[in-house]
């Protein structure tokens, strides 16, 4: 493995490494720009938060559920690759070195389209909980959980999460690009597609409970969207993103147990 990290010893950046980082950066744009749009749309005059304003279970519409799977599709987007770009920028340093430039291409392409695959699924899992919810009775017109024992069970879930083993290992291997692709490199485009499946799972057992605080928020309050997008980031960049995590489980364990005594904030 020792050419692995060979690869990695130039810190300059190419102008292809620096195309594809624009590249990035400007579908992180693109989501957050979608994200407002959705947003204002569905609380505009006639909108599906005005149409549940009643209070009462609304079915869904073929249309309402591509509309939600949508949303949360494009929200992990814009939340989860911006703390992704380390780990597919030094696959792509890496790939340069290793592969002709067109199967380099195709295996990059495969890591990316993986790692969204993984998100794609907890996309539809969270759609179909929040159709389950709002079928209960259990979300407010704003899409956040009207019951303040649902949200104390959520907070207090996730803040647990944040002390448990399983979110060490995860956030570890999110922390460390390298020491991920000198455990799991496989070579060729089909070893990249494998490498982002891998790499999208520990990223989803790092933040799976927190995503479950939109529950909490509410699911298209923006200004908690990005919060949780920039505390999942500093996790993962940070010299002490373990301790960041642990903190912040603590502060939601506090959070869910004041919640119990009280309404909602």
């Amino acid at each position: 493995m020792s050419d692995l990290q060979a690869a990695t010893a130039s810190r300059r950046p190419s102008g292809e490494q620096l195309l594809f980082l624009l590249c990035l950066c400007a579908l992180i744009g693109l989501a957050w720009l979608a994200l407002l749009r959705m947003a204002s749309g569905m609380s505009a005059p006639g909108g599906m938060a005005d149409a549940a304003m009643a209070g009462m279970p609304m079915p869904w519409s073929l249309g309402d559920a591509l509309l939600m799977f949508a949303m949360w599709a494009v929200m992990m987007i814009g939340m989860m690759l911006p703390s992704a770009l380390p780990m597919l920028l030094l696959y792509q340093q890496i790939l340069r070195k290793r592969m002709p430039t067109t199967r380099r291409h195709l295996a990059l392409l495969l890591f990316c389209a993986a790692y969204v695959l993984v998100w794609t699924g907890f996309s539809l899992a969270a759609t179909a909980l929040q159709w389950a919810l709002e079928q209960l009775a259990l979300l407010s017109p704003e899409m956040r959980s009207s019951s303040n024992l649902l949200a104390a069970g959520l907070l207090l879930a996730a803040g647990i999460y944040q002390w448990l083993p399983h979110k060490a290992v995860c956030l570890e291997h999110c922390r460390g690009p390298l020491h991920f692709l000198l455990g799991y490199w496989q070579p060729g485009p089909l070893g990249g597609w494998r490498m982002g499946l891998a790499h999208g799972a520990y990223c989803l057992g790092c933040c799976w409970a927190l995503m479950g605080l939109l529950f909490v928020v509410g699911v298209m309050n923006l200004l908690w969207v990005a919060l949780l997008a920039a505390y999942v980031l500093l996790e993962k960049i940070l010299p002490l993103g373990t301790w960041i995590a642990r903190l912040g489980g603590l502060l939601l364990i506090v959070w869910s147990l004041l919640l119990l005594l009280g309404p909602l904030p």
